[in-house]
C-alpha cells in the first residue's frame, strides 16, 4: 500500500497554497492548528492584495484573505516577527514595501521600531522620508545609520584589502594580520610540539610575512552619481563607497550628484547618513553638465578617475556628453561609467549610449562596491 502522506507536508502546503485550499485539506490532515492560522493570516494579509488572485477566480476582488481585516500594519508586523524565521520575515517586509507600497511599514513609529535593518528598509525611507514627522524621521535616521554601518564596515574591509602593499615573502613583521600569515615557517617552528596521538600541534609562535608598501602619488577621485529614482540602490553605494575611500591616504574623493542640476557633496561624504538624508530623488538627468563640472575638478589628468554611475538615459546633449568623455581620456583621464553600482551589480541602462561611451574612451560596466576598490586599487598602481 501507498504511504499516507505526511501531515505535516500537507499542511506547508495548505499554507503555500492559501485560503483557495482550504476545501481540499478538509478531512486531508492538513487542517491547520492555531499557530499556522495565524502564519496563514498574515501572509493572506499581505499577499492576498495581489489582483492576478481576483483574475484567477482565487478570490474575489476586494477580499484579503481570511482575518485580513482584523490585523493593522503594525500588528502585522508583530505577527511575522513572532512566527517566521529571519530570513522569511526580510521577504515579506520587502514584498511590502516593494510589491505592495504600504508605506506604513516605514512612516509608522510603532512600526519602525520593530522591522530589522536591511537595505530594502533603507531604500524605502530614502523614497518616503518627506511624508515622515519629526518624531518618525528621527526614528527612520536611526535605521539608516544601521544600515549603513553595516555596509561601510563590509566595503571598508575589501578597501583595505584591495589596497595592501604586495606580500613580500623575504621579509617578516611582528605585525600580527592574519592575511599575511607564513604558514610554512609557522609549521617548521612548532613542528616539536605536535601530539601524534591527538594529531593536534601546540603553535606557541606565529610568523608574519611583511608587505611592501608603494608610495602612492596623489590621486583624485570623482563619483558623479546620477540620483534619478531607478539609481537609488548605486546613491546608497556611492554614499558608502565614498565615505570609505575618503580615509584612505593618498586619495582625494570628491562626491557629486546630478539631475539636470549639479550638487557637490563632498563635504557631507564623511557623514554618509547625513548625505543619504538629503539627497533628493527623481527629475530628469544632464549627464553632460556633470561631466563638465568634474572635468573642473581635476587638478592632475594623469592622476585623476571619473566614475560616472548612471543609467546612460541622456536627458541634454548626447553629442557634448560624448565631446566631454573623449576630451577626459585624450588628456589621461581615466573615466569609468557604471550602469549600476550595487550589491547585486545588475544593470538597466542605455545600452546604444553605453557603446558610444565605450567608443569615446570610457570603460563601462557594472560593479560590485567591491569590485570597484579593486579597479580603482589595481588603476592608481598600474
Amino acid at each position: 500500500m501507498p504511504a499516507s502522506p505526511n501531515p505535516a507536508h500537507l499542511r506547508r502546503w495548505r499554507l503555500i497554497l492559501g485560503e483557495a485550499a482550504e476545501s481540499v485539506c478538509r478531512g486531508a490532515g492538513c487542517e491547520l492548528d492555531a499557530e499556522a492560522q495565524a502564519m496563514d493570516a498574515a501572509m493572506s494579509w499581505l499577499y492576498g492584495r495581489d489582483p492576478d488572485l481576483a483574475q484567477r477566480g482565487v478570490m474575489e476582488r476586494g477580499q484579503g484573505g481570511r482575518e485580513a481585516s482584523a490585523l493593522t500594519t503594525p500588528e502585522w508586523i508583530n505577527e511575522v516577527h513572532r512566527l517566521f524565521p529571519q530570513e522569511t520575515i526580510e521577504r515579506l517586509e520587502r514584498d511590502a514595501i516593494e510589491r505592495f507600497g504600504i508605506d506604513d511599514v516605514i512612516t509608522n513609529l510603532e512600526v519602525l521600531g520593530r522591522v530589522q535593518p536591511n537595505e530594502t528598509l533603507l531604500k524605502a525611507v530614502l523614497r518616503t522620508k518627506h511624508l515622515m514627522n519629526p518624531e518618525v524621521l528621527a526614528m527612520a535616521r536611526q535605521l539608516v545609520d544601521a544600515v549603513i554601518r553595516q555596509l561601510m564596515a563590509s566595503l571598508a574591509k575589501e578597501l583595505r584589502q584591495a589596497f595592501a602593499g604586495v606580500l613580500d615573502r623575504r621579509r617578516h613583521t611582528r605585525l600580527k594580520f592574519a592575511r599575511n600569515l607564513d604558514f610554512r615557517r609557522t609549521i617548521q617552528d612548532n613542528l616539536r610540539r605536535f601530539d601524534p596521538l591527538s594529531r593536534k600541534m601546540v603553535v606557541e609562535r606565529l610568523h608574519f610575512f611583511s608587505r611592501n608598501q608603494r608610495h602612492i602619488q596623489p590621486w583624485q577621485v570623482i563619483l558623479l552619481v546620477d540620483q534619478s529614482a531607478s539609481m537609488l540602490a548605486s546613491v546608497i553605494h556611492s554614499a558608502v563607497t565614498a565615505a570609505c575611500l575618503s580615509g584612505l591616504p593618498g586619495i582625494r574623493t570628491h562626491l557629486v550628484a546630478f539631475d539636470t542640476a549639479v550638487v557637490d557633496l563632498t563635504n557631507d561624504a564623511a557623514d554618509p547618513v547625513e548625505l543619504l538624508m538629503k539627497v533628493q530623488l527623481g527629475g530628469g538627468t544632464d549627464i553632460q553638465q556633470a561631466v563638465a563640472y568634474a572635468s573642473e575638478l581635476i587638478e592632475h589628468p594623469a592622476r585623476s578617475i571619473v566614475v560616472l554611475i548612471s543609467d546612460f538615459y541622456e536627458g541634454a546633449s548626447e553629442t557634448l556628453l560624448l565631446n566631454r568623455v573623449r576630451a577626459l581620456t585624450a588628456q589621461k583621464t581615466r573615466v569609468l561609467g557604471l550602469a549600476a553600482l550595487d550589491s547585486e551589480a545588475r544593470p538597466c541602462h542605455d545600452r546604444e549610449m553605453a557603446a558610444r561611451l565605450a567608443a569615446a574612451g570610457a570603460e563601462v560596466g557594472a560593479m560590485t562596491p567591491g569590485n570597484l576598490a579593486a579597479w580603482l586599487a589595481e588603476t592608481i598602481r598600474a
